[in-house]
């Protein structure tokens, strides 16, 4: 956990498919990466105890608002280490209005890069390839700007 990383960092740039994952919901149904592809995902590993995950938590919200009907998605991953009860409770009193899954065992944030700071947000675009990743709280306005791009591809 990295408790109030200040800048964020951009790691990754150059795109690669993301990997095969299952996402457990909330509502015990199952999603996979494969259900991503056409639309523009936001992946973003938290975790309730992560204060700048909590933070960034309105942002995520406002950006899932902003674009959903255009085909933006969202999925919040909790990690492995994050009480279940604690995830649900966070998810109903913010009244997250994007999927989110518990990463029970850790095989989710492995596969996704053995990702161990939160929060750690990755930018998968319609065919299903991650074209940005950020570890801390992203730059919001230049998140919006890649999310349009991203949006206006075919």
């Amino acid at each position: 956990m990295v408790a109030g990383l200040g800048a964020w960092v951009a790691w990754g740039t150059g795109k690669s498919q993301a990997p095969e994952s299952t996402f457990v919901l909330l509502d015990g149904s199952r999603q996979s990466t494969a259900d991503l592809r056409g639309k523009v995902t936001l992946v973003n590993f938290w975790a309730t105890s992560c204060t700048t995950c909590v933070a960034e938590m309105p942002e995520v919200i406002s950006t899932y608002n902003k674009y959903h009907a255009k085909g933006f998605d969202t999925l919040a991953v909790a990690m492995s280490y994050d009480p279940p009860s604690y995830v649900v409770n966070f998810a109903e009193t913010r009244k997250l209005p994007f999927k989110v899954a518990i990463d029970n065992t850790g095989a989710v944030a492995r596969a996704w890069g053995d990702v161990q700071l939160t929060p750690t947000t990755y930018i998968v675009n319609k065919r299903g390839e991650i074209v940005k990743s950020f570890i801390g709280q992203p730059n919001f306005p230049e998140l919006h700007r890649l999310i349009e791009k991203l949006l206006a591809e075919a």
